[in-house]
């Protein structure tokens, strides 16, 4: 089994290059999903975040309120922290578990990490990557596609911009970079050239 890291910041087109590479036969594993299901009710992770931040965070049906949770963790540092130190070692961990999945039913398997916060991540529960994929925009370009594609505020676009990794730190961790300040076609294309060069 192969392990490639796919990141990028928002908006970067990270998703569509992790959709191209599902449609040629890579496994998918993606990050985002891997954090919504280690908070899921019955979950410890869930039960920590309650204990830490209060009940507030807990809706009728005793899932997580995550705009109250947003709004707890959005503008204050130490409350983030304090977030990903509950949640980052769940994911890693139910991470590894669906990694031993797939090498048991496919072990020659390429399977790509589609995870956002890898250099947040990446410092305290390092996997070991064969390679590391960055999808990178131009931060013009990037805010172009927030304000109009997902039709954000300009504040708000920069504000998430702002909560993520520089771009300076997550191309300091790239072996290959996938430019998309282009169109979705010379990106589709791009994608299909790196999936020649990891399954050559």
């Amino acid at each position: 089994m192969r392990l490639i890291a796919l990141t990028g910041g928002i908006a970067s087109g990270k998703s569509t290059v992790s959709a191209r590479l599902a449609e040629h036969g890579a496994k998918i594993l993606d990050a985002d999903k891997l954090a919504r299901e280690v908070v899921e009710p019955g979950q410890p992770a869930l039960a920590q975040l309650v204990e830490t931040f209060g009940d507030e965070l807990l809706l009728p049906d005793g899932s997580l309120n995550r705009p109250a949770l947003g709004a707890i963790v959005f503008s204050d540092s130490a409350a983030l922290k304090k977030l990903n130190d509950i949640t980052h070692p769940a994911v890693w961990e139910l991470g590894q578990a669906k990694l031993a999945a797939i090498q048991e039913s496919d072990p020659d398997a390429i399977v790509i990490y589609d995870v956002p916060l890898l250099v947040e991540a990446s410092a305290d529960r390092p996997m070991r990557f064969e390679r590391v994929v960055v999808v990178d925009a131009r931060r013009e370009e990037r805010l172009r596609r927030l304000v109009e594609g997902r039709g954000m505020s300009e504040a708000d676009a920069v504000a998430r911009m702002g909560a993520q990794a520089s771009d300076e730190a997550r191309l300091a961790l790239a072996d290959i970079v996938i430019d998309n300040d282009g169109s979705r076609d010379e990106l589709l294309a791009a994608v299909d050239e790196l999936w020649s060069t990891l399954a050559g």
